[in-house]
């Protein structure tokens, strides 16, 4: 399953509007086959904050795993709270 993150707007910040994002994504995922990859694309995304992603990317990552595939992710924004959310909770996404 593919997921186009600039459904939720191309500036994606706050941990509220991550908090919401999440929970309004939640039912999509019932869809999700049981060896599916949840694809996050985060093409036209233009600002992402570690305050969003820690909500967001955190949880899902929680959920799902190697699963989780991050695509798309060569925007500065995008790629450096990638890299702090992966420093400060010592964990990898995977990256496509």
């Amino acid at each position: 399953m593919k997921i186009e993150l600039k459904k939720f707007g191309t500036t994606l910040i706050s941990r509220q509007n991550g908090r919401e994002a999440f929970a309004a994504f939640q039912p999509r995922l019932t869809a999700l086959g049981e060896n599916e990859n949840l694809e996050l694309d985060f093409e036209g995304v233009i600002t992402f904050s570690p305050s969003w992603g820690d909500e967001f990317l955190n949880l899902l990552l929680k959920q799902y795993g190697s699963r989780l595939v991050l695509i798309n992710t060569s925007n500065p924004s995008v790629k450096a709270t990638i890299e702090i959310l992966e420093k400060i909770h010592q964990i990898s996404f995977k990256i496509r």
